[in-house]
């Protein structure tokens, strides 16, 4: 039934460092190939304040602490997969350096102008737009 559905609950993560923007290439569908913040789905019992740094770290060997809650992301239609809400956060570097890892091919940092050329998975470039509004306020 209907009224006990509920949509999957993901996070994602900005984290930049000297003017650059750390992507990672998505190694499975959808969006296979594609660059996107890394990210990905919260555990149960499990904080999305914890699950962002956790997947962060699994996806980019960087570790990071979250800084700011950038939004709420929750069109139905965000992911093929079905419906998920994504909860982005503003992350602050503690340490390491970024490499592929867990299901992100490649990881890396791009300048502000190489990402907003870029086509990003999901509705990364919305939240990406939503980042630069944010980060002209700071």
């Amino acid at each position: 039934m209907d009224r006990y559905r509920s949509p999957s609950l993901t996070v994602d993560g900005i984290l930049e460092v000297d003017g650059k923007i750390l992507l990672v290439k998505r190694k499975n569908p959808p969006f296979k190939d594609f660059w996107a913040f890394p990210g990905g789905f919260v555990k149960y019992g499990e904080r999305t304040e914890e699950a962002v740094v956790r997947e962060v770290f699994e996806e980019s060997g960087i570790k990071t602490k979250v800084k700011d809650l950038l939004g709420v992301y929750s069109d139905p239609n965000r992911d093929p997969r079905g419906h998920t809400v994504s909860v982005v956060y503003v992350l602050e570097y503690v340490e390491g350096s970024p490499k592929g890892s867990d299901d992100a091919k490649e990881a890396r940092f791009f300048t502000i102008d190489e990402v907003k050329n870029m086509d990003l998975a999901f509705d990364h470039k919305t939240i990406f737009k939503d980042y630069l509004k944010f980060r002209e306020k700071r």
